[in-house]
């Protein structure tokens, strides 16, 4: 190609160069430093308004996870049912004990929760925190601003949630905890307007800390602060707790008093003239709190005069090298550039086989970009071909389910008229097989993924065992042993067979005694245990470690490809609250234990 007009990219950065040589020692000289104090005042506000409004949103994240563990508990039936009975005098010792025991277990899905509070509508008080070594209903209440009959009252007169701010709680191992409370009203959804009692939680204001302050500040090696101050003008969040609970300001005056009386404030605290420090207030409407950051801009100022000093003397000294270096540079710059457009041109051409040949004087830039341009094009090679065996595989997969597609209602009928065949025949030994073996086939075939109830997957079971007896002419005995509680539970489909199946078909191979397969399935918490035991030749202990290692041998694909299957499935059903746990020993037996969530 020809470009008459055109000059090469090394004349272009040397006339740049020439030209502008001398212009930023003049600029810098006489604007720098006015330029990088109104810019770093600028990037320094916007920075920090980014982050208050950030740790505004995320405050509103934090409370809103915490409005939803109350929203839990205000809303149980449980909850209901025993403030209930509460109010009305019934069983009030195990209520009280049910109650906690249930707040307990909600206190401890959420850090920074240090009590959980009901008050009932007659005036009862169950609390379960970690305030205190003891049960005791009033660790935090004893010290609040309100009186347990005015803050009942505040709660239970609409169905809105209440934040009330940070006061000092109690003072425990040595050490005082200030909290902060969200409640609301009970809420029986069988009777809307029945007043029965108040749900108070309570929460650490380190929680606040770590959402505004997320560090302490030491004022002499720090230029600012955060600290949050709530409708009442009162510091809800400080990293002197001393001040918590100080009214600064008042919280209904504009804007501009509100910053006024916040400098006022730290500059006391932190004996700092208020002409150095700079105050920035973003306002979380939903909450109506203040997040405030007060700076130290003396700091700044001064590294800034000191940069400005440091900066004219580096430049002066680079433009002496520069001015040496730019030709030199340019050169090395300029070759190694069209090395690398010479390999584009020629890949663009179709020749994916062209490379950037790595020269050492090449600048690491551009040997960044010939080394990346190089596996570009061999990763481009690797998908094209991957692209194609993909191609071919699927292609093989369609046609192998097309070849092993078979149909369903075809099979059903066939069968059909094999145990019509049998029934003339008086073989009603084989009619019960067949009839089983339908049952069966229907069964896996029909949403095999899908959750039907434990009695459905236990009749399923009993078919499938019966033709294995049938199959082996009843060398074996069973013992099936269900809880009727969680008959009517859901489990997924076929996730015993498999277990069931490697026993028969494994475990008793070889064997002369009474072959005996044990099936029993309980309740356990909220959880099924689910137990399948033989008496079995048992299996070497490498491959029980294996197996409950979920490490599978290719060469045990034969065996225990069914284990493998269901296992994995169990996983993947129910994540990490399934659990399947082997126990073998040669030659007396094999136990597998199975432990899946109860659903309903």
């Amino acid at each position: 190609m020809h470009h008459a007009n055109k000059v090469s990219l090394q004349t272009k950065l040397i006339r740049l160069f020439l030209m502008t040589s001398a212009i930023p020692i003049l600029f810098i000289s006489f604007f720098s430093y006015y330029n990088i104090s109104n810019t770093l005042k600028k990037n320094t506000e916007e920075l920090t308004i980014n982050n208050l409004e950030q740790a505004s949103n995320s405050l509103n994240i934090w409370l809103e996870s915490y409005e939803d563990i109350l929203y839990q508990i205000y809303t149980d039936d449980n909850v209901v049912t025993l403030v209930d009975k509460l109010n009305q005098g019934e069983d009030v010792a195990v209520s009280k004990n049910q109650l906690r025991r249930f707040l307990r277990g909600i206190l401890y899905t959420k850090d920074y929760i240090r009590s959980i509070t009901v008050i009932t509508s007659e005036g009862m008080m169950i609390a379960y925190d970690q305030l205190t070594a003891v049960s005791n209903d009033k660790s935090w209440t004893p010290h609040f601003s309100l009186s347990q009959n005015e803050l009942y009252s505040k709660v239970a007169g609409d169905n809105s949630t209440h934040i009330f701010p940070t006061e000092y709680g109690v003072s425990f191992a040595n050490k005082d905890y200030y909290l902060f409370h969200i409640a609301h009203r009970i809420i029986d959804y069988k009777d809307l307007n029945k007043e029965n009692g108040i749900v108070i939680v309570s929460i650490d204001e380190k929680l606040l800390s770590k959402v505004c302050i997320e560090k302490e500040i030491s004022y002499k090696n720090h230029s600012g602060i955060n600290f949050i101050v709530d409708e009442n003008g009162k510091v809800i969040s400080y990293s002197d707790q001393e001040r918590l609970g100080d009214k600064v300001t008042d919280a209904e005056a504009p804007l501009q008093e509100r910053q006024e009386a916040y400098l006022d404030f730290i500059s006391k605290e932190a004996k700092i003239k208020k002409e150095y420090l700079s105050v920035y207030v973003y306002r979380n409407e939903e909450l109506s709190w203040d997040i405030v950051n007060v700076t130290n801009q003396w700091a700044a100022i001064r590294k800034l005069s000191l940069q400005q000093e440091i900066v004219i003397l580096v430049s002066m000294t680079s433009l002496l090298v520069a001015i040496s270096l730019t030709v030199w540079l340019s050169r090395r710059l300029v070759s190694s550039v069209k090395k690398v457009v010479a390999a584009m041109y020629a890949v663009s051409t179709g020749n994916l086989e062209a490379k950037v040949v790595i020269e050492k004087k090449m600048p690491i830039e551009i040997e960044f970009i010939a080394l990346q341009f190089n596996d570009m094009l061999i990763k481009l090679d690797g998908a094209m071909k991957k692209e194609k065996e993909a191609g071919e595989r699927q292609l093989e997969a369609e046609i192998k389910a097309l070849e092993a597609q078979i149909n369903p209602h075809f099979l059903y009928n066939t069968l059909d008229t094999i145990n019509w065949m049998a029934i003339d025949k008086e073989n009603y030994d084989i009619s019960n097989a067949i009839n089983s073996l339908a049952t069966i086939l229907r069964y896996a075939i029909t949403n095999s993924n899908a959750m039907v109830e434990v009695r459905q997957e236990l009749e399923w079971l009993k078919n499938y065992i019966y033709l294995q007896q049938i199959r082996l002419k009843n060398t074996f005995r069973y013992e099936l042993d269900a809880d009727p509680e969680i008959l009517n539970c859901k489990i997924h489909k076929l996730i015993l067979q498999p277990f069931v199946e490697n026993s028969i078909i494994h475990g008793f191979e070889g064997l002369t005694r009474e072959h005996i397969l044990g099936i029993k399935l309980e309740p356990q918490n909220e959880f099924i245990r689910i137990i399948i035991k033989d008496n079995g030749k048992g299996i070497e202990a490498v491959r029980v470690d294996e197996i409950n290692s979920r490490v599978f041998r290719s060469s045990d694909r034969g065996s225990h490809i069914g284990m493998e299957n269901v296992i994995s499935r169990l996983y993947m059903y129910y994540g990490e609250e399934a659990g399947v746990q082997v126990n073998s020993v040669l030659g007396e037996g094999t136990e597998v234990i199975i432990l899946i969530p109860r659903r309903i």
